[in-house]
C-alpha cells in the first residue's frame, strides 16, 4: 500500500533495481513529451527558522521526457532515472574538470611558472573541455533520459 502524496511533498527514493525515483508534477503534455516540474524539499522543511535558512532554499527542477505517455497537467508522477546515469553526470561534471585542474596546475607549477601565472593557467585548461561538453550537449542528453511511472 502506497501512503498518499501531496503536491510539494518530494520523495527520493533508490530502489533494488538500481533506479532513483522523484515525485513530481506534470507541466505541460505535448503530443511526444511531458514536462514534470520537481519541488526539492529540505530535511529541515518543518523548522520554525526554514525562511532564514539559506540551507532550506531549494531549487525547482525540471524534466523534459521524452515519450507518450498517458498524463495530463497537474497530475503527480514519479520520474525514474537509471543509477549508473548519475554516476555518468558525476563524472562528466565533477570528476573530469577537477583531473584536468589539477594537472594542469601540477604541469605549471612543475614547470617553475609562478603560481598565480599557473593557477590562472590551470583555470584556462577547462574552456576547452567545457566547449567540448557544450558542443556535444546534444549527443550527451541523448544518453541522459528519464522515465515516467504513473
Amino acid at each position: 500500500m502506497r501512503a498518499a502524496v501531496y503536491p510539494g511533498e518530494i520523495m527520493e527514493k533508490q530502489d533494488n533495481s538500481g533506479s532513483v525515483q522523484h515525485i513530481g508534477m506534470v507541466q505541460k503534455v505535448d503530443t511526444n513529451s511531458v514536462v514534470v516540474k520537481i519541488l526539492p524539499e529540505s530535511a529541515c522543511a518543518g523548522c520554525h527558522a526554514e525562511s532564514y535558512c539559506s540551507l532550506s532554499r531549494a531549487d525547482k527542477k525540471t524534466v523534459f521526457i521524452n515519450g507518450d505517455y498517458n498524463v495530463s497537467e497537474g497530475d503527480l508522477v514519479t520520474v525514474v532515472m537509471k543509477e549508473s546515469l548519475g554516476y555518468n553526470a558525476l563524472l562528466l561534471g565533477y570528476v573530469v574538470p577537477f583531473i584536468i585542474l589539477l594537472s594542469g596546475l601540477i604541469l605549471f607549477v612543475s614547470l617553475s611558472v609562478p603560481e598565480l601565472i599557473a593557477g590562472l593557467l590551470s583555470i584556462a585548461t577547462l574552456v576547452p573541455y567545457y566547449l567540448t561538453i557544450y558542443f556535444f550537449r546534444k549527443r550527451i542528453s541523448k544518453k541522459f533520459t528519464f522515465t515516467l511511472k504513473t
